[in-house]
């Protein structure tokens, strides 16, 4: 299992799943952060019609590197089983976000797991 510091440096495609346009909300800028950064984001809401989201990891019309999700507990296990029919080797849900059945779900499909971390954070901290 790759550490969360090797795993983003080891990303170049991640899609944010919970992504929202509104300016306000953490997805929001945790996405812009990414793209300054350097990463190919794709930005997944199921409740977004805007230009630039797509509604579901399905429907990406790409690999990915690493699933972040800004959702609520209740459901990561499935957004985890999403990542593992795409493929998505790391699944990394966000700074107040704990799923033990969507790490059930990561572990058993091999993907890398991380919980209760902000990617942004992390990636500042790798200097």
């Amino acid at each position: 299992m790759r550490s969360p510091e090797q795993i983003l440096r080891d990303a170049e495609t991640i899609a944010v799943v919970g992504a929202s346009p509104s300016p306000a909300k953490p997805s929001h800028g945790v996405a812009n952060y990414l793209e300054r950064v350097g990463y190919r984001v794709l930005r997944v809401n199921p409740f977004c019609s805007d230009a630039g989201f797509w509604p579901s990891l399905a429907s990406l019309e790409e690999p990915v590197d690493l699933v972040d999700v800004f959702r609520r507990p209740e459901f990561c296990a499935d957004v985890a089983r999403e990542a593992a029919a795409v493929g998505a080797p790391a699944l990394w849900l966000q700074l107040g976000i704990r799923s033990h059945e969507a790490r059930i779900v990561a572990e058993a499909s091999g993907m890398d797991y991380v919980e209760n971390a902000c990617t942004a954070v992390v990636h500042r901290n790798l200097g």
